[in-house]
């Protein structure tokens, strides 16, 4: 028996490693990534080609010593033509040493582009899967013949690619069998349909139940508040105490003002009793008894003051603000809002609207409140007022006010002071709209696009 030469054992070695290469590939692009390039050392080739055959048309998936490929290169564009002859050329579906002379029928394109890019020959081997079906195509760029060594080699290569590139592809159309090219066109069609589906425009804002009918209750006069007389939303009568202010200033003025008025009838007295006998005295009797006046309407003054340190309900309502504490020892000015008196028989919904979920509403839009104490029973009703300027909430977000009616409110349910989320419906649009609005808009404001 012959005994295997040194390079016999080197290319059974080779052999061996190529093979086990393949097993380690987990895809078909990566087993035709390995095909190109780790063929190198067993055939020293220029460059290889590895060709997808499925139709429609012959799909280049890998060049050897490039990780990606520029579809754009005048290269990869060139052998869009080439590839569409090697297609003609490799019908019979065997292996062929292809030559520059062999390209004498092509077109100029493909004959221009082999001599600049191509050396002499091109060995094209196909890669079959089990039944003899050809998946794919390597193409081996060479400047001789490969020997009949290399041949042999070759032909049991290929049969091992073969067999893997059938494993691999049929391993991943199981996996994404769902995503078949009906059944994807199914899957897009519907998704497109339902991102066209009309929908309406909604947004969710904080809101209260207030009244229709509020009148606002403010400080007579500049002063302290000395004491709340009521609580937060509790019902008062027409002529009850609300607050008072802090009288102990005015009180002390006026003492000073009753004495300065005494001192003035005094001096007017004198003068009045002098008169008869000199003339100085029957001259100031006129500055005198300005002065008199005018300290006489200063007290008066100052008791009409007093009069209404003390500010009451001028109808029947409900007492609305926060807390007795955020006004007690308060300096106050003249006109300052302390309160608002509100008519229960006609509830309300205050919304404060966020900007950033603003929308286009107009009078009439229906809205629903879910109070926070009954949100399976919302109160319904529809805006009546929107506010054209945005102003920071106590919260600090900047929000529009709208105020909307309630329809079905009764004074136990739609009890003003209630708060909850206001569902507001706007108009029509579809849902891809409403999905992208809001990143839209945030990439509007970043980019300034």
């Amino acid at each position: 028996m012959q005994m295997p030469t040194q390079s016999d054992v080197v290319l059974l070695l080779q052999l061996a490693e190529l093979e086990s290469l393949a097993r380690q590939a987990d895809s078909v692009q990566q087993l035709t990534f390995h095909i190109a390039n780790d063929a190198h050392p067993l055939l020293r080739y220029r460059q290889a080609l590895v060709f997808d055959v499925r139709p429609p048309a012959w799909h280049l998936l890998n060049i050897s010593g490039l990780v990606s490929i520029d579809e754009q290169s005048p290269y990869v564009v060139w052998l869009g033509h080439a590839r569409k002859w090697l297609r003609e050329r490799l019908e019979s579906g065997e292996p062929q040493w292809i030559t520059q002379e062999d390209a004498a029928l092509a077109s100029d394109v493909v004959r221009s582009g082999w001599e600049e890019w191509w050396p002499n020959g091109a060995w094209a081997l196909p890669l079959r899967s089990r039944a003899g079906q050809v998946q794919g195509w390597v193409v081996f760029l060479l400047d001789e013949v490969p020997g009949a060594g290399a041949g042999i080699a070759m032909s049991r290569l290929t049969q091992a690619w073969g067999y893997h590139w059938e494993m691999l592809a049929r391993r991943e159309r199981d996996v994404s069998w769902l995503w078949g090219s009906r059944t994807r066109r199914i899957a897009i069609a519907a998704a497109v349909l339902i991102l066209l589906m009309p929908v309406r425009q909604s947004a969710l804002a904080p809101a209260e139940v207030t009244s229709l009918d509020l009148q606002m209750v403010s400080a007579p006069i500049e002063g302290v508040v000395k004491e709340v007389h009521v609580r937060p939303n509790q019902t008062v009568k027409a002529g009850q105490p609300l607050f008072s202010l802090d009288d102990t200033t005015l009180s002390h003025r006026l003492e000073v003002a009753s004495q300065a008025v005494a001192v003035a009838d005094a001096e007017l007295l004198a003068a009045r009793q002098n008169a008869f006998r000199s003339d100085d005295s029957k001259a100031q009797l006129t500055t005198l008894q300005s002065r008199a006046e005018e300290r006489r309407a200063e007290l008066e003054s100052i008791r009409s003051q007093l009069q209404r340190q003390t500010v009451v309900a001028p109808r029947d309502g409900v007492a609305v603000f926060a807390d007795i504490n955020d006004w007690l020892g308060k300096p106050v000015v003249t006109g300052e809002r302390i309160m608002q008196l509100a008519n229960p028989d006609r509830p309300a919904m205050l919304i404060h609207l966020p900007v950033a979920d603003a929308l286009t509403l107009d009078v009439g839009a229906p809205v629903s409140l879910f109070l926070t104490v009954r949100p399976l029973q919302p109160l319904s009703g529809k805006l009546i007022e929107t506010s054209y300027q945005a102003a920071l909430t106590p919260d600090g977000v900047p929000s529009y006010r709208l105020r909307a009616d309630i329809e079905n409110g009764d004074p136990q349910h739609a009890r003003i002071g209630l708060k909850g989320t206001a569902r507001i419906k706007g108009g029509w649009s579809v849902l891809a709209y409403e999905i992208l609005r809001r990143p839209l808009a945030t990439l509007r404001a970043w980019t300034g696009i």
